[in-house]
């Protein structure tokens, strides 16, 4: 006789954060859907014992630009279930989803329109191919910036307009709008788009379009200008990484965004747990003349992953920019252990209320600053990217909940879980299957120790996976099982955008 269902969790402490719902009992998974919920009669292919442990909705990262097998491997262990490229995104769209669908995805995945690339394309030239990494093609173009420091004419905007409509067109989740690499773009230009995401029903990521702390082209500036976009275009307007573009203007601008929303204008935000950035060394605010001044970091503060250089000047950073582009550098903004009003900085963005978090996730690069495409698990030593691809949401977890108890578990699960899916899910009905453990959603869930779950990568060691999920399912799918990865598990499918 069949079983009726494939997999029971026993006696887990199951946890739904859009209902509240919080109490010991049964998950039952038949055909990669959550079948049943409380007591479960009756036997299965796979019976599981969950006591002591946590049932919650898998995690869904809004910005991740790993997006190979060894990313999702090492976010898998993070909690993550689903995990999307949506700060800068990709182009052409439809030949990014052929080519993803040919590697062995464990986890879900999907990408916005880039913005950056339609005019890279249309200002610089630039060719685009889908089987270039789109971390590589955000470093492509350092040899003719105009793409980066020039507005856009009427018949550019067009062209730009109607790449990012195509990949729109193909699925595209919203559009990816990182402002910071491109600040010549002008406000024509940048309301057009806006007003391309308003007609789809689709939001934008955005990454400010100033670092600075100083008048003008401050980062208040830059929040004050997506604000207007939004209530001035109705389009949803996410910003992207809250701790790390505001650098000392977080109180500021948190006041800021939270008065907007008091106005009921489309702005949503999300922060990850980390005082570090990570960019490409041809980031164009590396190059102005009063970067130090502007930013209050020194060139010091900017190391190159591969080889932990760090730098001197504004020369050394341009000797390497010429030398590889698209080489990827941390840059430490705050020193958030030794620093309490840093501490108190990362805080207000990572606890915002109604915040999601996302890791910016980096991509795994080799030892000659390449992006890593192999199999191997786990992960070669020599491989870098940054904690954050290893351990956001449980380094979240374990400080803020956990440790410090800034917040319960079951808010810290919704910042993990159902905030970052209504940020997508109006244009996304995939996803209201997702993030949810009720009866009739689909199987993505994590199962995890709360007191052994915690991040174990540091800046000398990124590739160390973390540690406390027992469990990790992915449309139903095992790709954790008993702490231990399912090398041949690939249950991933993509996600992708419905336009209104």
């Amino acid at each position: 006789m069949t079983e009726p269902y494939e997999i029971i969790l026993r006696g887990g402490r199951v946890m739904d954060p859009e209902t509240g719902f919080d109490r010991e009992c049964d998950v039952a998974i038949a055909n990669g859907m959550i079948a049943k919920i409380g007591t479960v009669e009756g036997g299965a292919e796979q019976e599981i014992d969950a006591r002591g442990l946590i049932v919650a909705p898998g995690f869904i990262d809004l910005h991740a630009h790993g997006q190979s097998v060894a990313a999702d491997r090492m976010q898998a262990f993070d909690g993550v279930t689903t995990t999307l490229e949506l700060e800068v995104g990709a182009l052409p769209v439809a030949g990014w989803y052929d080519r993803q669908a040919g590697i062995p995805r464990a986890l879900n995945y999907g990408t916005a329109a880039a913005w950056i690339f339609a005019r890279k394309a249309v200002m610089g030239g630039l060719d685009l191919d889908p089987d270039v990494h789109p971390i590589d093609q955000m470093g492509a173009g350092a040899d003719d910036m105009r793409w980066s420091t020039e507005a856009a004419d009427a018949v550019q905007t067009r062209a730009i307009v109607a790449h990012v409509r195509q990949g729109l067109d193909e699925g595209a989740i919203g559009i990816g709008l990182p402002n910071g690499y491109a600040p010549g773009a002008g406000v024509k230009e940048m309301s057009d788009i806006c007003d391309l995401a308003f007609e789809y029903g689709t939001p934008t990521y955005t990454h400010i379009a100033y670092l600075s702390n100083i008048d003008p082209q401050s980062s208040v500036d830059s929040y004050v200008r997506l604000i207007g976009l939004a209530g001035a275009t109705g389009a949803h307007m996410h910003i992207c990484h809250l701790n790390s573009t505001s650098l000392m203007d977080i109180e500021r601008v948190t006041e800021l965004v939270a008065k907007a929303q008091e106005q009921g204008l489309p702005v949503t935000t999300e922060a990850y747990p980390y005082g570090t950035g990570a960019t490409v060394v041809s980031a164009g605010f590396f190059m102005d003349p009063d970067f130090t001044k502007r930013t209050g970091s020194a060139y010091s503060n900017v190391e190159l992953i591969h080889n932990h250089h760090r730098f001197i000047d504004r020369e050394d950073v341009v000797r390497a920019r010429d030398a590889s582009p698209t080489d990827l550098v941390m840059w430490h903004f705050l020193d958030v252990e030794l620093n309490d009003e840093h501490r108190r900085l990362l805080d207000l963005s990572v606890t915002y209320p109604g915040g999601s978090i996302a890791s910016d996730a980096m991509p795994w690069i080799n030892e000659d600053g390449s992006i890593y495409e192999g199999l191997d698990w786990p992960l070669p030593d020599g491989l870098s990217a940054h904690p954050r691809s290893s351990g956001t949401f449980t380094r979240f977890l374990r400080d803020y909940v956990r440790d410090r108890a800034v917040m319960t578990l079951i808010e810290g699960l919704a910042k993990c879980t159902i905030l970052p899916a209504r940020v997508i899910e109006g244009c996304v009905p995939q996803i209201r299957k997702k993030a949810r453990v009720q009866e009739g959603c689909d199987a993505d869930l994590v199962v995890f120790d709360l007191e052994t779950l915690t991040d174990k990568a540091e800046f000398t060691a990124m590739n160390r996976a973390s540690e406390g999920v027992r469990y990790l399912f992915v449309n139903g799918v095992a790709v954790i099982a008993e702490g231990a990865l399912d090398t041949a598990a690939s249950p991933g499918r993509p996600i992708r955008c419905q336009p209104t």
